[in-house]
């Protein structure tokens, strides 16, 4: 999957927890859990796109690391409006679910094969300058 097929998952996967939040109930506690998932959804995308602009390989590796974080954040919210039964409709909340464990696996191993590569960079640079 390239950057722009990426982008536009994170960014079809705010839209789609976006028709989820409209159709909560106006109560508290589903309105804490509506607010907090507006803005953990759609920090993904916004953030994915700073990715592209990182100044270094570390500044990359903490980017994708906030997208990584604000995805689980989006599936624990998810997951706890599922629970709640506060969304009448199990299709678009089960959707919203597969796909932010599929964002959460591409963006933890992309997280992971960038650590490494930066760790092998320094090693390589150590055992040059010896």
């Amino acid at each position: 999957m390239n950057r722009k097929e990426l982008e536009e998952r994170l960014i079809e996967f705010s839209v789609i927890t976006a028709e989820i939040i409209n159709k909560m109930p106006n109560n508290k506690f589903a309105n804490n859990l509506a607010n907090q998932l507006v803005r953990s959804c759609t920090s993904p995308a916004l953030n994915y796109g700073e990715t592209q602009s990182a100044e270094s390989t570390k500044d990359f590796v903490h980017k994708m690391s906030i997208v990584l974080k604000e995805l689980r954040e989006s599936l624990n919210c998810l997951k706890i409006i599922k629970r709640t039964n506060y969304y009448h409709s199990d299709s678009p909340i089960n959707r919203a679910i597969t796909e932010c464990n599929e964002l959460v696996a591409i963006f933890h191993k992309s997280v992971q094969t960038a650590s490494n590569r930066n760790r092998n960079r320094v090693t390589d640079r150590k055992s040059v300058n010896r």
